[in-house]
């Protein structure tokens, strides 16, 4: 007989299911992609940085942009169309996603329109070397951690009555995992940011020869 386990796990891996995990993979490789081709000349770690700052720009732009759209002039449970399917597969693990929660609404405009302009001007300046590198990827690491915070702590302060948490898949993998990525690359590029900066500073660097 098939296990209660097993047949758990079929009934969650529907065909959207499938189709959603594999367009976030695509999502990925598209950045690692163009990654390669516009970090030819950067090294392996700032490589690796334009790989993750190419994911977020195309996230924020062609999966949340679309978000924000359905939400300003419906909800996306009412919408019918590839990118409401999306959000209504990650919406069985946080309902606010399906039903235009403003708090939601409101960060994903600043998310849409600050942090995906932030990111590309971020991949210009890491490109061509520019002095005001470390300030954009502070400023983009910030709000990139705010939103998340303000994503869940409301609901978590309100018992987190519209996340499901019962199931492995939108426990671990939907709630975790995908929002976790957003918490722990910008906290990473911030350490990098401060050692870069603190490397700058008068008393880290070689004291000038006496004539």
């Amino acid at each position: 007989m098939v296990s209660a386990a097993f047949k758990e796990t079929q009934s969650l891996f529907t065909p959207v299911t499938v189709y959603s995990l594999l367009a976030c993979a695509t999502q990925f490789v598209v950045g690692y992609i163009l990654a390669q081709i516009w970090g030819r000349k950067c090294s392996g770690t700032d490589r690796w940085v334009l790989v993750w700052l190419f994911y977020d720009a195309i996230v924020h732009i062609t999966l949340e942009g679309p978000f924000v759209y359905m939400s300003l002039v419906g909800t996306v449970a009412t919408s019918d169309n590839i990118f409401a399917e999306l959000w209504k597969e990650y919406g069985k693990a946080d309902e606010r996603w399906l039903h235009s929660d403003p708090t939601i609404v409101s960060l994903e405009l600043l998310t849409v329109v600050l942090d995906g302009i932030l990111a590309l001007v971020l991949v210009y300046a890491i490109v061509k070397d520019k002095h005001y590198r470390h300030f954009v990827q502070i400023t983009l690491c910030v709000c990139e951690l705010y939103g998340g915070w303000m994503t869940f702590c409301p609901d978590w302060l309100a018992g987190s009555p519209n996340l499901n948490t019962n199931h492995w898949l939108y426990l671990w993998i939907y709630l975790v995992f995908f929002n976790g990525v957003w918490v722990v690359v910008p906290g990473l590029l911030l350490w990098q940011s401060w050692l870069s900066l603190k490397r700058l500073h008068p008393s880290y660097q070689a004291p000038k020869k006496q004539k």
